[in-house]
């Protein structure tokens, strides 16, 4: 029995701003995720700070509240098998200079605070941030093609 999880991501206001969100979501697609969840807002400074609670003594807090608020972002929740490390190795490093060429930051970040995407780093964490940005819930279906993507 395959086990499927389901990871959050999140495409910040640089990438909004430089239209890279199609790109972005084809990357995921093309990987063989199924979406579950999609939409854009601009986050409030309250869903900002449970958001990045984590980083709230770190002396850059106040610079990454005031930067995920600054723009519409796209929330985003994926499926599929190991769809967190799945996720991440799509994503690449958190500094866009240190990311490989083919990951969404190695091709379109430079910098670590303008580094076009989050991703959840673990189950607790993308439960958590599941529940925070999505709290009427993910869309259940299955991708036709997905038959063609998984092994039985």
């Amino acid at each position: 029995m395959i086990t499927m999880q389901t990871t959050f991501v999140m495409v910040k206001p640089d990438g909004v701003q430089r239209g890279l969100v199609g790109k972005i979501i084809d990357r995921f697609e093309e990987k063989g995720l199924r979406l579950v969840g999609l939409k854009q807002l601009t986050p409030t400074h309250e869903l900002a700070a449970s958001h990045y609670a984590v980083h709230s003594e770190r002396p850059f807090y106040p610079g990454l509240l005031k930067f995920i608020t600054s723009g519409p972002v796209v929330a985003m929740a994926w499926s599929g098998v190991e769809a967190i490390k799945v996720a991440r190795n799509i994503i690449g490093p958190t500094n866009g200079r240190d990311a490989s060429p083919g990951t969404i930051r190695g091709d379109w970040a430079m910098d670590i605070g303008h580094n076009i995407i989050h991703g959840s780093d673990a189950e607790e964490t993308a439960e958590f941030e599941l529940g925070l940005w999505f709290p009427e819930g993910l869309v259940d279906w299955k991708r036709a093609a997905e038959d063609w993507v998984y092994e039985e």
